[in-house]
């Protein structure tokens, strides 16, 4: 059966025991005579105990981890190889301009998005405010997130997982392999021979992916009730999703059919996998072993285009993440009936665009980036704490729309440097099933 059919019958299997489950726990709630006592039924039931918290975290997380094992040297080894095999490297330099601005582009339009939907709908005209509380993080100022692009300490960049330190460390390296005559040849065949043992190694841990999403799509259905949280806040959460939707379908294969040509219905057959992975894992960077191996496998992108171009999508592009801000700005402005005029809406879609780069390493980026955006636009930022709640369900789809923009910004690179291979992306009938 293929990886993706596995991947998307495990998890609605998820979705309908993690229902089951926290129904389970609601008709404990109902049967206790005192209202407070439905969380501590609940948790302390032994289906609780032994499944939701037992199996379904350790089996999830296990996932989560593995994923998490691969990442680091993933980047590392296949960027060498990648910039190790250009033979010009002024390439690289091409491959960073158009990379970068395709991404801010696609970022800049998710977030003009966004507002214009939400101008249009207004979801939160008439949304009570009441008591909402949130303690954002600081954002890291601009000097600094420039200053340590570089790494003072790469093997310490690589044991906290610093995504940009790495990308700049391992660009370094394959070009002083490229420059360094036969002794580079070496070392470049020693990682070429250590990139081919990482992809099998991605192979053994994606014939897991199924299980690895059942459990985690079971302990989220079965730890947040969707009809209560989405409740008064249902007009947000279905205009993300609509938004978050229209942005993938639409503005993905309109780039992809202008700069390409090529039709994109196929790019998305061809990065389904990674788009079920990302989903089940709510994680850009955890899902990158399987975005690389459907670029190349499936849509046929070379190796030294990829390499560089999905670490870097990983680390800075966010536009499911924008558009998740462009809609929760206007929403808490609504709320508050403040109208945020033309100026300020302008500063909302360049302060969470240029700051999504300084961000990305940053846990919780989305509610951490868009706290810095309500401050700009004198908004409260307490205000978040009406989201909250549902966040992790929308969190599971904008990323999936995150690494399908990395994908997509890809194929086009790919094909402006005659970097991909036609023939593989429109076969359709012959996608990796990670077997090989």
């Amino acid at each position: 059966m293929n990886l993706s059919v596995k991947i998307l019958i495990f998890m609605v299997l998820g979705a309908i025991v993690g229902v089951l489950f926290l129904q389970f726990g609601d008709y404990q709630c109902a049967k206790s005579l005192a209202e407070g006592e439905c969380q501590a039924l609940q948790e302390n039931s032994w289906a609780y105990t032994y499944f939701v918290e037992g199996l379904f975290n350790i089996g999830g997380s296990l996932f989560i981890n593995a994923l998490k094992m691969l990442m680091v040297p993933l980047v590392l080894v296949s960027l060498v190889c990648g910039v190790y095999s250009l033979a010009d490297p002024s390439k690289l330099g091409r491959l960073s301009l158009k990379s970068i601005g395709l991404y801010l582009l696609t970022t800049a339009i998710a977030l003009t998005l966004a507002l214009t939907l939400a101008s249009i709908f207004q979801p939160g005209v008439g949304m009570p405010v009441g008591e909402a509380n949130f303690d954002a993080s600081d954002k890291p100022p601009l000097s600094d997130v420039i200053i340590n692009i570089v790494p003072t300490n790469p093997f310490e960049a690589m044991v906290s997982a610093n995504m940009l330190q790495i990308i700049v460390f391992a660009i370094l390296v394959g070009l002083a392999i490229t420059l360094s005559g036969e002794q580079g040849k070496r070392i470049g065949n020693w990682f070429e021979d250590a990139n081919k043992v990482v992809m099998e190694l991605v192979n053994i841990i994606m014939r897991f992916a199924p299980y690895g999403v059942f459990f985690l799509i079971a302990k989220t259905f079965s730890t947040f009730p969707f009809s209560d949280l989405v409740g008064s806040l249902g007009s947000y959460f279905i205009l993300v999703i609509v938004g978050l939707l229209l942005h993938a379908l639409l503005t993905y294969s309109v780039l992809i059919t202008l700069f390409t040509r090529l039709n994109p219905i196929k790019f998305f057959k061809a990065m389904w996998p990674a788009m079920l992975t990302a989903f089940g894992t709510s994680s850009s960077n955890a899902t990158l072993p399987v975005t690389m191996r459907c670029a190349e496998a499936n849509l046929g992108v070379h190796k030294n285009t990829f390499s560089f171009t999905l670490p870097l999508g990983a680390t800075i592009n966010m536009d499911g993440t924008a558009i998740m801000q462009g809609i929760a700005t206007l929403f808490i402005a609504q709320a508050y009936s403040v109208d945020l005029s033309m100026a300020q809406l302008l500063t909302v879609v360049l302060t969470a665009t240029l700051a999504s780069i300084g961000t990305a390493g940053v846990p919780s980026v989305g509610l951490i980036l868009l706290a810095g955006v309500l401050t700009q636009v004198n908004l409260p930022v307490e205000a978040i704490g009406m989201i909250l709640g549902i966040d992790r369900l929308l969190d599971m789809t904008r990323t999936a729309v995150n690494i399908t923009g990395d994908a997509a910004v890809t194929t086009i690179v790919a094909k402006s440097e005659d970097e991909i291979d036609i023939e593989t992306f429109n076969d359709t009938n012959n996608r990796s099933n990670f077997d090989d």
